[in-house]
């Protein structure tokens, strides 16, 4: 004989419905269904819970497995991945704002893959360091504007020295 389906739902139907309607993933919304079927007594079988929700009973048991245990917060809890721990942090981070605070700086991203690979011994992608830098310290490279090399001096401080101010906007009535 199979073991009579149990299960207490602490929600009301009415928070329920408005949780429904509020949902925004499919995630959730597929969740709170099957609560709320439960709580109005529209199923009462696993089977036929398992069905109408076009899931394995397998997983449906899991689902209420995770209610039983932790309430609505637990069953719509969604679990992701740490990732991978970055290359460039602590110690490293640190010695890298200073470098690039003081006034010489790094020319290139590339200039910073190979200042880690030197000084710290640390191998990143160039893609990563531009991420860093760019992104996560909004730094800039100390690069100046590209001059010609065939220009004057003498000529460029002269016209500094020379240029008239610039006029005032005309006043219209």
């Amino acid at each position: 004989m199979a073991r009579p389906f149990n299960v207490e739902i602490s929600e009301s139907t009415e928070y329920l419905s408005k949780s429904l309607k509020k949902a925004r993933t499919a995630f959730e919304k597929e969740r709170l269904q099957m609560l709320w079927w439960l709580k109005t007594g529209q199923v009462s079988q696993h089977q036929e819970l398992s069905q109408r929700l076009g899931r394995d009973s397998s997983t449906v048991t899991r689902w209420l497995q995770r209610y039983r245990q932790g309430g609505l917060e637990k069953l719509l809890e969604v679990k992701t991945s740490p990732g991978a721990i970055a290359k460039i942090q602590g110690e490293v981070l640190q010695s890298l704002v200073e470098k690039l605070q003081l006034p010489q700086g790094f020319s290139s991203y590339g200039e910073i893959v190979e200042w880690l690979k030197q000084e710290w011994n640390v191998e990143v992608k160039y893609k990563t360091v531009y991420r860093v830098v760019r992104y996560q310290l909004q730094a800039k490279l100390k690069i100046p504007r590209p001059v010609s090399k065939q220009q004057d001096e003498k000529a460029v401080n002269l016209f500094k020295k020379t240029f008239p101010t610039p006029l005032s906007p005309c006043k219209t009535s």
